[in-house]
């Protein structure tokens, strides 16, 4: 993973790798199995159906709807100077789930909510920073253009 990814395993290479590179750019991709086309939300690099190897990543919208939250006070090391904070699970229209922070758009958080997914980077540090945001529907976002 690129060091500017944030607080990674120490792995030093996946097969998804590229993943925080799309998000940097602005895009939620899963990935897609070459074989079977399972979807798969985070991206995976063996197919969760049929274990094939071989995918490739599809963008995905980020609309979803919230499975549950929970604001954390008494926060993990590293992310013990941001708390409280709020982190919701949402399901995804196009499948899988994720786990991101409750960003501005929302005052209040319920189960069952419509959301949106946002890329966000902490441009305000020396290292980028890429991770998610939780925000109202139709809320959108730069993207850099797409490589050729």
């Amino acid at each position: 993973m690129p060091s500017w990814f944030g607080k990674v395993n120490f792995v030093p290479y996946s097969k998804v790798s590229d993943f925080a590179v799309h998000l940097k750019d602005g895009r939620l991709m899963a990935s897609v199995c070459a074989d079977c086309g399972a979807l798969s939300f985070p991206p995976r690099a063996d197919c969760a159906e049929c274990m094939n190897g071989s995918f490739e990543f599809k963008e995905i919208s980020g609309r979803g709807t919230v499975y549950t939250h929970s604001t954390v006070a008494a926060a993990p090391t590293g992310f013990d100077d941001i708390a409280p904070y709020t982190v919701a699970v949402v399901d995804l229209e196009e499948g899988g789930r994720l786990l991101a922070w409750i960003g501005d758009t929302i005052d209040s958080v319920e189960i069952g909510m419509p959301v949106q997914v946002v890329p966000r980077i902490f441009e305000e540090l020396e290292d980028i920073r890429v991770y998610y945001t939780v925000e109202q529907p139709g809320t959108t976002w730069g993207k850099a253009p797409h490589a050729s």
